[in-house]
């Protein structure tokens, strides 16, 4: 491969699916220029105007529904079953932030004061940056992207070079939606270049792993911007002794091995009251032994590969050290032929009898193992839980709803569930604690990172 070319490997057959020019320096600086100039004339456009461009932008996208869906498969492996519900997730998620657009950017006005007019508003910062991943190519990235153009920014979006063409689509939904040029732009570039333009955007939205969230920070340590970093996760739930069996089981095993576990916010560690322990275990290998590994564009597989052979080794290594240690595996491979080491393709794995002296209960996976530990109470399964230097989701499984948020207030997180997981719900903050991140997007809150406040304070009466 050029260094100056951007190649997509596909895991699905290791075959190269996508080729682009990676940008250079001087086309780099040409599209921050045109950002920065086409921004300036985006914020003074109202807010209704970018309502209905915002709008026609989701159309367009989710009139191509099967084709994106198609591709996503083809790019980063998800079963095509699967693959349409992204699609169903950014017009939720893009749809609900344009109807609160117009409040959540109103101008503050505090109560009345004679002789003054007093309000706050909230302006744009200028251009965004938004650096995406290939695990949820378009929701990560539309939690930043639509509500800041709809704030009055411009956007520029470097994608992962797992997922090009997702990048692409935006462009084309954008242009045909009415969007004025240059206020997005996308651009495949190297991730020394990624330096270059945080040294001149004025707010990034990182998501991805914590080293890099690490690298992120770092590049942009000696400049006054702010930064949106949605990081790992281990994110862990309690099974209380009143739960609902059959719904915990379902949903949690498939908050494990949904997308190969290739989500922050999956389950990776489940900590099950000692009075059900016995009987959610056996239900869970029943559910998980269910799940169909292989080729993803096969609508009857529930199981696809990871992104690439090295991720599923870094799982399969995780694994065999836990079972090393004394953790037993109540999963064979051998039950889905499709598992292969040196492939993508991992057979889900449960684990138990595990600790947190073990990686696989302690360090993110991001694949399709968990971890099961029998927990005596409340107090047990709060301090695991929060013996973790993640917090981005965390969920309990209980009848008791008081209970739930007693607990909740316990739990070092930024999202807490009860009787569900693995879900952005648009109305809410999505945020971490810890290693997790910082920042917040979505819901009305979501548009204060991607404006400031400025104060106008006029003294109608001089006498």
């Amino acid at each position: 491969m050029s260094a100056a070319e951007l190649q997509c490997v596909s895991p699905v057959d290791g075959q190269v699916r996508v080729r682009r020019p990676l940008a250079t320096p001087a086309e780099i600086d040409a599209a921050l220029s045109w950002a920065r100039d086409a921004q300036r004339v985006w914020a003074r456009t109202d807010v209704g105007t970018r309502q209905r461009i915002a709008t026609a932008f989701v159309d367009a996208f989710v009139s191509r529904r099967d084709a994106i869906a198609l591709e996503i498969t083809w790019q980063m492996g998800r079963p095509i079953r699967s693959s349409p519900g992204e699609v169903r997730g950014l017009e939720e998620r893009a749809r609900y932030m344009i109807g609160v657009a117009g409040e959540a950017l109103a101008p503050v006005r505090p109560e009345p004061k004679a002789g003054f007019e007093r309000f706050v508003r909230r302006e744009p910062l200028g251009i965004v940056l938004t650096i995406a991943p290939w695990n949820y190519p378009y929701l990560t990235a539309v939690n930043s992207i639509v509500p800041a153009i709809l704030a009055g920014n411009a956007v520029v979006l470097r994608h992962s070079s797992q997922t090009p063409l997702c990048a692409e689509r935006f462009s084309e939904c954008f242009a045909e939606a009415g969007l004025p040029d240059g206020v997005f732009q996308h651009l495949h570039t190297s991730h020394a270049d990624v330096e270059r333009m945080i040294r001149a955007v004025d707010f990034v939205a990182f998501t991805g792993s914590v080293d890099a969230g690490r690298s992120v920070q770092r590049a942009a340590s000696e400049r006054f911007i702010d930064l949106g970093l949605e990081l790992g996760g281990k994110d862990p739930a309690y099974v209380c002794e009143d739960a609902d069996l059959g719904h915990a089981v379902a949903n949690l095993v498939d908050g494990a091995f949904f997308n190969s576990g290739q989500s922050c916010c999956g389950i990776e560690r489940i900590y099950v009251h000692a009075s059900l322990y016995d009987d959610f275990v056996e239900a869970a290998v029943a559910e998980a032994r269910a799940l169909r590994l292989g080729n993803p564009l096969d609508p009857d597989v529930s199981l696809g590969p990871m992104v690439r052979a090295s991720a599923a080794d870094f799982v399969r290594g995780q694994t065999a050290e836990a079972v090393a240690a004394g953790a037993r595996a109540l999963l064979a491979p051998a039950d889905f032929p499709a598992d292969e080491p040196g492939t993508p393709y991992l057979a889900p794995q449960i684990l138990v009898d595990v600790d947190h002296g073990m990686r696989v209960m302690t360090e993110e996976s991001f694949g399709p193992v968990v971890g099961i530990m029998r927990v005596r109470g409340d107090d047990d399964a709060v301090a695991r839980m929060n013996d973790s230097p993640y917090g981005l989701t965390a969920s309990v499984w209980t009848a008791d709803a008081e209970r739930a948020l007693a607990l909740g207030e316990r739990v070092e997180t930024g999202t807490w569930f009860m009787n569900r997981c693995d879900y952005l719900d648009p109305a809410l903050a999505w945020t971490g604690v810890k290693d997790s991140g910082r920042g917040c997007t979505l819901s009305r809150i979501g548009y204060e990172s991607l404006t400031r406040p400025k104060s106008f304070h006029l003294k109608t009466e001089t006498s």
